[in-house]
This record gives structure tokens, sequence and C-alpha cells, in this order.
């Protein structure tokens, strides 16, 4: 964001009840455990000292513990953005933050780049909420169901207007696909009033819930980088961000 922006808050939801890894959190990568990992690649972005929101002592303290900031929030959020608004609260009761960033908890190796990409398309008022996309480049994702893809009218280089979002094939015909990239950054006006509204029709039928954000008139724009980040969600996956860190001294 530019110099002229407002104050910033990186907010990373944590929750230790994967199904996939059983206490992820704290799988330990190198030295520090992947949560740790996450806060360090979040503070390169330069946003700010960025904090974790987490319902388990023990990620708390493991944060706390490398240096890093965490708050304890409910165990019963639907979502991270519900997670996430509940850190706002009791970070900012005043209302001084305007730009909240929501990093996953699962990207250790991210790239601190990218996370500013979608913190600079806020400096358009007219944006309620930015996230990222990168080109299908595997030809099985085009039609993978858990391969999210962007629908996005282009409105300026490496930037689209976001239109729809799908688990389907889309859109039709000619042209790239694009791979939805999770992590958002929200005017905070836009957060408060996503998460007092109820799950609609389309988040429900599509398990997306960035399209109620759509469904309700939101505006989301969508930078394009290279590449997806490595989510961590498996023991394989885990193996491969061990690999990547230690061979990038990160």
């Amino acid at each position: 964001m530019s110099e002229k922006s407002t104050r910033a808050l990186v907010l990373i939801p944590a929750r230790m009840a994967s199904l996939r890894l059983p206490g992820k959190p704290l799988a330990m990568i190198g030295d520090k455990p992947m949560i740790v990992h996450v806060v360090d690649r979040a503070r390169e972005a330069g946003l700010g000292e960025p904090v974790v929101a987490t319902d388990d002592a023990t990620v708390l303290q493991a944060v706390e513990a490398n240096g890093g900031k965490a708050i304890t929030t409910r165990d019963d959020h639907p979502s991270g953005s519900d997670r996430i608004y509940e850190a706002l609260q009791k970070l900012d009761p005043d209302g001084d933050v305007e730009i909240i960033v929501n990093v996953q908890g699962d990207l250790p190796t991210l790239d601190p780049a990218i996370i500013q990409k979608a913190a600079a398309l806020m400096d358009n008022p007219a944006v309620d909420v930015a996230t990222l996309t990168t080109p299908i480049k595997v030809e099985h994702e085009k039609t993978d169901p858990n391969v999210v893809k962007v629908i996005g009218t282009p409105i300026g280089e490496r930037h689209l207007r976001a239109l729809y979002f799908s688990r389907a094939t889309a859109p039709h015909g000619d042209g790239p696909l694009y791979h939805h990239i999770g992590l958002y950054v929200y005017r905070r006006a836009a957060l408060e009033r996503f998460v007092s509204l109820p799950p609609s029709t389309l988040e429900k039928r599509e398990r997306l819930e960035q399209l109620r954000a759509l469904e309700a008139g939101m505006r989301i724009d969508v930078a394009i980088v290279d590449g997806v980040p490595l989510g961590v969600d498996t023991p394989e996956h885990l193996d491969e961000a061990r690999r990547q860190l230690s061979s990038s001294n990160m």
C-alpha cells in the first residue's frame, strides 16, 4: 500500500484441528514450528507486526516464545474470517485499523511480495476485498473441483475485477483459467458487513465463502501472481516445506 494508506493489521488464523495433518501449526520445520515461519514471512511483507489468532494455548505460547504476537479467540468460529474479526475487535476496539490482511496459517514458504501485491489493490477506495490468483498451467487442475477458479474481467496489467469464483471449469472458451489463492485483504467496513451476513445461496452451493461478498454487491479485485504458494495440508506437503525452507535458509 502507498504511504498515504491507512493503518493495516496482518492477522494469521491458526487452528490445531486439522483432519489431514493434526496439530499442523506446531509441526516443526527446521528449528521452528510452522506457524512461526508464517509469522516470519508475513512480517517480511513490511505491513506491520503480524498477529496470530488461535483457539489453542499451545499455539499462542509457541508464537510468543519465538518473539511473535498472538491472541486467543473462540473455538467455535465457522470460518477464518469470523476468527480474524474477533481478533480485530480485541486488538483494535477503537477502530483505528482500516485494512485487515488475512494470511493463512499453513503457508510457511509464502513469498512476502505477493502479500504486498494484494494489499496494494486497496489503494483504490472502491475495492472492498482484495485477493490473489495465478494462471493454471497444469492441465488436470482445469477440471479439478478442489482448484477454485477466478472468473474476472481484466482492468489493468496483472489485475482482475472478480465476477465469480467457481469449482467448475470456467469461463468457457479459449483463454487462460485462473487458480484462486486464498489470501485476503479486507477494508474494515467490508469485513464487518461480511461476517454479519448469513451464508449466501451460491456460497452454500459452491462451498466458497467469498461468494457471499460478491452476492452482497462487494467489489473484489484480484492481483495475478506467479505460482501458487505451498499450502501444508498433508505429511507430504510438510516434507516439501521442510525441503524448500532448508534449501532457502529462511
